[in-house]
């Protein structure tokens, strides 16, 4: 196959279709082109391409090395049916502003995301380029970022959805530790991207009035506008987006529904630095 990839950009500066046949998209052939343009672009949608787990793991592992969830699984049921998902306590925190894998040694490069079931009402996901975000601070808070280190904790995810949880599941989820990460991240590339999200808890060495005031204005500079992609499913639907450097969230929707999706992911291929 030689096949041009077609695609459109779906706003300026975040998000773009791709316009391929399952066919072209599972033969790989285009898959450099895709993985460069996930970097410009942060997040890419395949429109109704309808892959199966089996379809969509292939397609995974044509970008990258295809990750696994603690569980084990290379195809992940996100759903908050404890029946049908094993990560229902932790989905409760995708509702916030976040990127996946702030406490591994390399943080997932993508993750790729396909619809089943939708819920009757809400649940978009909602995503932002935090390059895109950094590139456009001004230099002054360029400068005055530079060096400033963020602890990162799940534990700090909790009290957004259970202000007051009971002391086993809080202990159970500081088990999981913390992590200190520079809050710009400097990548291979040369490109920065801001790190910011419901882990992170606290500006190390600042005062912490101070540096609650910074991350809020960062997190929300970073997800207005210019720099946001809000994606309304359809069945069939496959959403990509480079974890590196995108944050997302689902968008509220009943919880009792049988909303459903289905996630793969790409291992990471370079650790976090200032």
């Amino acid at each position: 196959m030689t096949a041009t990839l077609k695609t459109r950009d779906i706003k300026p500066k975040i998000a773009s279709e791709i316009l391929a046949s399952k066919e072209e998209l599972l033969s790989g052939v285009h898959a450099a082109e895709i993985r460069e343009l996930l970097e410009q672009r942060g997040v890419l949608v395949f429109p109704k391409i309808d892959f199966n787990d089996e379809e969509h793991l292939q397609f995974t592992r044509t970008l990258g090395t295809a990750g696994k969830e603690r569980s084990g699984e290379e195809v992940f049921p996100i759903s908050l049916d404890p029946a049908k998902s094993a990560g229902v306590e932790y989905l409760k925190g995708s509702f916030y502003w976040h990127f996946d894998g702030t406490m591994q040694a390399k943080p997932i490069l993508a993750s790729l995301l396909s619809s089943k079931v939708l819920s009757p009402s809400g649940g978009n996901t909602e995503f932002c380029n935090t390059y895109a975000a950094y590139d456009e601070l001004s230099e002054e808070d360029k400068t005055s970022l530079e060096g400033l280190r963020v602890m990162h904790s799940a534990w700090n995810t909790l009290y957004y959805y259970e202000p007051e949880p009971e002391q086993e599941k809080l202990e159970r989820f500081m088990s999981v530790g913390e992590i200190e990460l520079p809050l710009v991240w400097t990548h291979k590339s040369g490109r920065k991207s801001l790190v910011l999200g419901c882990t992170a808890r606290h500006v190390v060495g600042m005062d912490h009035m101070e540096s609650a005031k910074l991350l809020n204005r960062l997190r929300e500079w970073a997800t207005s506008e210019p720099f946001h992609y809000s994606h309304k499913w359809s069945v069939g639907d496959m959403v990509m987006w480079d974890n590196t450097g995108t944050l997302h969230r689902a968008m509220p929707y009943p919880l009792d529904c049988n909303r459903e999706l289905h996630r793969t992911t790409l291992e990471g291929e370079e650790p976090i630095a200032a």
